[in-house]
């Protein structure tokens, strides 16, 4: 049975803010079509302070909760549009449900459920209605459905792919909620910013959970 511990955590956190940061350009582009225009900037300069904070503790952190809420907290203060509160409010809720050393594949599974669920909470949407629901839903379900082999980066690996496929699928949707609604039809042929930033972050969990396991 494989665990996931702090360490992974704080790797999982580093390469999404490294790979947020090579992916800044995509994200603008995406959000200028149906957006602000500023998710990629956003984003970039959030998990940066995010890296900052870490590299600033004076003490160690001793669970995978205490480096989400460290990541919910700086989000929430330093981003701004609504990714900020959305993703803030995911991370905090995921901290509460892996407030340990150690994170298996069940505790995995409660992770990306309750960063769902505040997601949900906090922007009011669902499935289908090409938002970062129609990454972080596909996530749930597939890290449920591999729970059974006990394996913390099988359930990391279903749930990645299942977000990388929600957000291709986004593709083709007319967005109902939020700034891209606004655009009606148009809004259809661009994949969403925040469901691409979503399966940006499960992939970056994957690396830094094979990193462990190497």
């Amino acid at each position: 049975m494989t665990e996931l511990d702090v360490g992974w955590a704080e790797r999982w956190i580093r390469q999404a803010a490294s790979d947020l940061k090579a992916g800044r350009d995509e994200l603008t582009e995406l959000d200028r079509r149906i957006g602000d225009g500023d998710h990629g900037n956003n984003m970039d300069r959030g998990f940066t302070a995010v890296v900052a904070k870490l590299d600033g503790q004076a003490e160690p952190l001793e669970t995978v909760g205490q480096v989400l809420k460290l990541v919910a907290t700086t989000l929430m203060s330093t981003v701004g549009g609504a990714s900020g509160p959305l993703y803030g409010t995911a991370f905090l809720r995921a901290s509460k449900v892996v407030d340990q050393a150690t994170a298996d594949a069940g505790h995995l599974v409660s992770l990306v459920e309750a960063a769902t669920e505040g997601i949900v909470a906090r922007g009011r949407a669902h499935v289908g209605e090409k938002t970062m629901v129609d990454a972080w839903q596909p996530a749930v379900e597939a890290a449920e459905s591999a729970a059974e082999s006990g394996d913390a980066l099988a359930v990391l690996r279903a749930a990645a792919e299942a977000a990388e496929a929600g957000a291709v699928a986004t593709v083709p949707l007319v967005a109902t909620k939020g700034r891209a609604s606004y655009l009606g039809e148009r809004s259809a042929g661009t994949e969403d910013p925040g469901a691409r930033s979503t399966a940006m972050l499960l992939a970056a969990a994957v690396t830094a959970a094979e990193g462990a396991a190497a």
